[in-house]
């Protein structure tokens, strides 16, 4: 016999081949390939996600020589062409799964962090991910047989804080939502889920005399206090303020540009420079760092700056987001400027964050009915 790949001659019934090494054992069964049926629905490719597509029937044309046009059903979103081709019995039956085929949670997760948890920013990505994670428990459960007990019981077990539990609750909403369009939950369920106790401390904003400090340690030569005159005068975010570049700010039109963090408005809004704080940026600019950055790209360094400088000139141990809450304070009560101005300074959506951003005291109050005629 010959060698099926060398086509040397080696001896009959040889399982292998005395040259090349090849086996001779040849299967008589070919290789079955599953061939999906007409009828049976297909998937195609749109940007980054696949689309699962059905024909339900044809329009027929009054003219015969026409041809006759599909009635087709279509369901995108999906992050693989498997996913799509699963779904395509989904859009046969009109949109309900075969009870044999109810999905897991699993496969809501892969269908939405797939495609719309893609547009969201990155850190509700990376807390949705991580909420997740957190939910294993409930992963491979079915849609159908997932109760409010289970989902209380899932998100209890894995989050003992407020922030975590609720990213949870969140994203099971988000998850919900699409298995409700395709008929095999309700959305409302994470509704019920119980969250932890939340005890968000009060952020409390400088005095005018603490201001007044800072200034001083700043005029006397102390440049760590410039972090918190930019904050306060600004309404910057920590982490705006951190990574603050020189060519971002343009001191001749008062603003400072492309330093948003987080959500769009504050992304596409320039935050608008003070004349008092005018000066101070120019000494930052002129002493920025190599790379560009006003200050050293080292957080933990950062931090024990802010800190240090309050120590020194006996302020409050106060965190750096009560500079933002500083500002629109100052903005409210102090200067009483108008809550849609204040909106556009602090580059907020809504002038609702006025509620948790300003702080007004008793004597504000008590100024405030005053100002009423007798």
């Amino acid at each position: 016999m010959n060698c099926i790949k060398c086509k040397a001659i080696i001896p009959d019934g040889s399982a292998y081949c005395n040259y090349c090494g090849k086996k001779q054992v040849v299967s008589d069964k070919k290789q079955s390939r599953k061939v999906r049926g007409n009828g049976m629905g297909c998937a195609y490719k749109r940007k980054n996600t696949w689309t699962a597509c059905v024909t339900v029937g044809w329009h027929l044309p009054q003219d015969p020589s026409k041809p006759k046009l599909p009635i087709r059903r279509t369901k995108g979103g999906f992050a693989s062409k498997k996913e799509a081709i699963a779904y395509c019995p989904v859009l046969l039956a009109g949109g309900v799964l075969p009870r044999q085929s109810i999905p897991r949670l699993r496969e809501y997760w892969e269908l939405y962090s797939g495609a719309d948890m893609l547009s969201l920013a990155r850190n509700t990505q990376s807390a949705y991910k991580t909420a997740w994670k957190k939910l294993k428990s409930i992963h491979d459960v079915q849609m159908d047989t997932i109760t409010v007990d289970i989902l209380r019981s899932a998100v209890s077990d894995a989050c003992k804080t407020y922030d975590t539990a609720k990213d949870c609750k969140d994203l099971l909403s988000n998850l919900f939502r699409l298995a409700a369009a395709d008929k095999v939950a309700s959305r409302d369920l994470p509704s019920y889920i119980i969250l932890p106790g939340h005890e968000e401390s009060e952020r409390i904003p400088f005095s005018k005399e603490e201001q007044q400090k800072i200034w001083k340690a700043y005029d006397n030569g102390d440049k760590r206090a410039a972090v918190h005159l930019v904050m306060i005068y600004t309404g910057m975010m920590p982490g705006e303020a951190q990574a603050l570049k020189a060519e971002n700010i343009n001191l001749e039109k008062k603003i400072i540009v492309r330093s948003g963090i987080k959500t769009k408005v504050r992304k596409n809004t320039p935050i608008v420079i003070a004349d008092c704080l005018l000066p101070v940026l120019q000494d930052l600019i002129d002493n920025a760092m190599p790379s560009g950055y006003i200050w050293k790209r080292n957080e933990k360094e950062w931090y024990q700056n802010y800190y240090d400088l309050l120590s020194a000139v006996g302020c409050r141990r106060l965190p750096p987001y009560s500079c933002r809450h500083t500002t629109a304070t100052a903005l409210a009560v102090d200067a009483n400027i108008a809550p849609q101005t204040i909106k556009k300074i602090m580059r907020w959506s809504t002038t609702r964050m006025l509620d948790r951003y300003a702080h007004p005291n008793t004597d504000d109050a008590l100024a405030g009915v005053n100002a009423i005629s007798k």
